[in-house]
């Protein structure tokens, strides 16, 4: 069933047009990416996120959050990040799931999709899918973004993997036809696919000076906190939901 766990249209264009630009506007121009630095070869491999009194979780259920350096965390600890936060509320509300931090600074939907294999390995549950970002900041084409994106849906789908879209904003310096293009890409594949919808990952971070780091743009620990506790809302009636279906 296709659900929201925030108001889909509750930011107006006005608001959001004033939070993205305190996020993307410290200058004349948005950045071309979420960062500048060009992803390792290690990097592409997703980094399993325990608490430090964890015992080995091999074999254990999976939970992969693929994204950007939203999601892995750019300028913050490991456990700093948003997943890793999350991995902390499914610990202490005792479910056995393991946070794999599927975050690559500076994806795009394309890459995401070139090592979406790599993301599922194992007993994948549950797939967050929080990109777009660059795409928006490199003023790319919201047809080619939502293609990628429904790849992604269509492959965990394949697999039996449930999944839930997180979506973005893009900057306004391309225009109100582009951010309306590309804010209803999430709003539309969420609807075709019949997937949970976060209309917009840094609901509520986005344009605090006080929950972002120096370049406007990464949550600090305590944006990344409130990023999961906005999450959390839709996650975890999701994993509630995963576990009764499939069993520990």
């Amino acid at each position: 069933m296709w659900l929201s766990s925030s108001k889909t249209h509750g930011w107006s264009a006005a608001t959001v047009g004033l939070a993205l630009s305190g996020l993307w506007a410290c200058g004349s121009a948005p950045p071309a990416s979420l960062t500048d630095a060009r992803p390792a070869e290690a990097e592409l491999v997703p980094a399993i996120v325990d608490s430090p009194d964890s015992e080995d979780r091999r074999g254990t259920p999976r939970l992969v959050v693929l994204g950007d350096s939203l999601t892995a965390g750019l300028g913050l600890d490991p456990d700093e990040a948003f997943p890793a936060r999350l991995q902390e509320r499914l610990d202490s509300n005792g479910y056995e799931l393991r946070v794999v931090d599927a975050g690559v600074s500076g994806d795009t939907t394309a890459g995401a999709t070139r090592r979406l294999e790599w993301a599922l390995d194992g007993d994948v549950r549950l797939l967050i899918v929080a990109l777009g970002g660059n795409d928006g900041l490199r003023g790319l084409p919201v047809e080619q973004m939502k293609g990628n994106l429904k790849a992604i849906i269509t492959t965990a789908e394949e697999r039996g993997v449930q999944v839930l879209l997180a979506g973005m904003e893009a900057p306004p310096n391309y225009g109100p036809a582009y951010a309306d293009d590309f804010r209803n890409v999430f709003v539309d594949l969420a609807r075709e696919h019949e997937v949970p919808l976060v209309p917009f990952l840094l609901e509520g971070v986005a344009g605090e000076a006080d929950l972002n780091q120096s370049d406007g743009i990464h949550p600090n620990a305590q944006g990344a906190e409130r990023v999961a506790a906005h999450l959390w809302v839709t996650v975890e009636p999701m994993v509630r939901q995963v576990v009764e279906e499939t069993g520990p």
